[in-house]
């Protein structure tokens, strides 16, 4: 019997959520999340930030980024929007800001009112326009605001993991970064991570029999999961020592707004 579209579309909530539950457990330990955390909060304390600019986590998911931020910068006030009411409460719930729900592509602030908007693998969701999403963040930026945006690369990489969380489009350094110059923004830095597990990441996205696979949320064993974040760790330093590569999972931007 055909599944009928109320069903498919209560299936893909479901599956949503679960998806959700995954992320809100998994940002805590996994090596992933870890190392996107640290990525980023490396990139803002480049940036050396006033105490008075505040923060938007712009598609903050359920939080994580946003508690670790707090961390790191307590004296920014931080600011989370996400589309999904589940994932706004547990953001709320985890990281103790100040959640709006909302479209990145049609943000509920005034122009002008971020030092600094983070965007963490958002543009590529099938719910995402990016180029209005960056035309947003650049309207909501003050001048000479920050913006620090992390994709994921390489759309033949696209597989099961990017179904599983919506995924809809990879980015590559040349034309993301004139996709940012054409929002308007200024001298644009980019750069591959994920680079020295790159080779693995390939293998098990397009290992056979991977279509029906689960997300790479999945918790995994202890040793294995602090193996790979030793491996992250060693190249977040040297690409802190000015190494860059040639390739790799994601690409991070910082862009300012003139």
């Amino acid at each position: 019997m055909p599944i009928e579209l109320r069903d498919r579309n209560a299936i893909s909530a479901r599956l949503e959520t679960i998806e959700y539950e995954k992320m809100d457990s998994a940002e805590d330990h996994l090596w992933w999340y870890r190392a996107l955390h640290g990525y980023l909060l490396d990139a803002l304390k480049l940036v050396k930030l006033p105490a008075d600019a505040m923060i938007l986590d712009a598609g903050c998911g359920t939080g994580g980024l946003l508690r670790a931020i707090g961390t790191a910068l307590p004296a920014n006030v931080r600011v989370g929007l996400d589309l999904a009411v589940p994932a706004a409460i547990r953001a709320s719930a985890k990281s103790g800001a100040a959640i709006g729900v909302g479209s990145v592509d049609s943000m509920p602030f005034r122009a002008n009112s971020f030092g600094v908007v983070v965007s963490a693998d958002v543009l590529y969701h099938r719910n995402v326009d990016p180029h209005r999403a960056l035309a947003e963040a650049f309207r909501c930026l003050s001048p000479g605001g920050v913006l620090l945006v992390n994709v994921p690369a390489f759309s033949w990489l696209s597989s099961y993991h990017d179904r599983r969380v919506h995924g809809a489009r990879r980015f590559t350094r040349g034309p993301f970064k004139q996709l940012l110059s054409d929002a308007g923004f200024k001298n644009i830095q980019l750069h591959y991570w994920n680079s020295l597990l790159f080779p693995v990441m390939v293998a098990r996205r397009l290992r056979p029999g991977a279509a029906h696979a689960s997300s790479d949320t999945d918790r995994l064993p202890g040793p294995l999961n602090a193996l790979l974040c030793g491996i992250v760790a060693l190249e977040r330093r040297l690409i802190r020592w000015g190494l860059r590569f040639p390739a790799g999972g994601s690409l991070l931007a910082l862009a300012y707004k003139p």
